[in-house]
């Protein structure tokens, strides 16, 4: 697990709200304090499909970012600064599973559940802390180590500025 403090918050909201940087992960859950609280559950709700929907139903039990991030974006964009938010984030399954292959994991993919970035911002600047969600127990690091030097690399390359905590 890694902790990493946002340097230039108006280039990191541009890319988190505006672009598509953050397109390869899905919402577990976003939480935004303005004038009120609103918590958006990213988890599908698939009863809402009939078996008519075949074509229509969601690939993933979790909303893709890109399909919420313009409601947030909505929610946070104003004149005054929010009081808070959280984003809690997946990296997609099948960008976890290059990952972890590219990098010759010990780990079977199939062990680790997600790869997971949470975004709290506490009305002065943001952090991002990386975890690591299995699926059963297990004593390597591995994946972790993995996931926060690929995240900081990430990062790098997109051009976001960040501190080590």
């Amino acid at each position: 697990m890694t902790s990493l403090h946002i340097t230039s918050m108006k280039n990191f909201m541009s890319k988190l709200l505006t672009s598509d940087c953050f397109d390869c992960f899905l919402l577990e859950e976003a939480v935004i304090g303005t004038g009120s609280t609103v918590t958006i559950d990213g988890h599908v709700n698939q009863e809402f499909y009939t078996d008519a929907d075949v074509d229509d139903r969601p690939a993933y039990a979790l909303r893709p970012w890109s399909e919420l991030k313009s409601l947030c974006f909505d929610l946070i964009k104003g004149k005054r600064t929010p009081l808070f938010f959280r984003f809690v984030l997946h990296l997609m399954p099948e960008q976890t599973e290059q990952l972890l292959t590219k990098e010759n994991c010990v780990v079977p993919a199939s062990n680790v559940k997600a790869l997971v970035l949470t975004i709290r911002f506490d009305g002065t600047g943001a952090t991002l802390t990386t975890g690591t969600a299995l699926n059963t127990f297990l004593l390597s690091k591995e994946p972790d180590i993995i996931w926060d030097k690929a995240l900081q690399k990430y990062l790098t390359l997109k051009g976001i500025e960040f501190e080590e905590q």
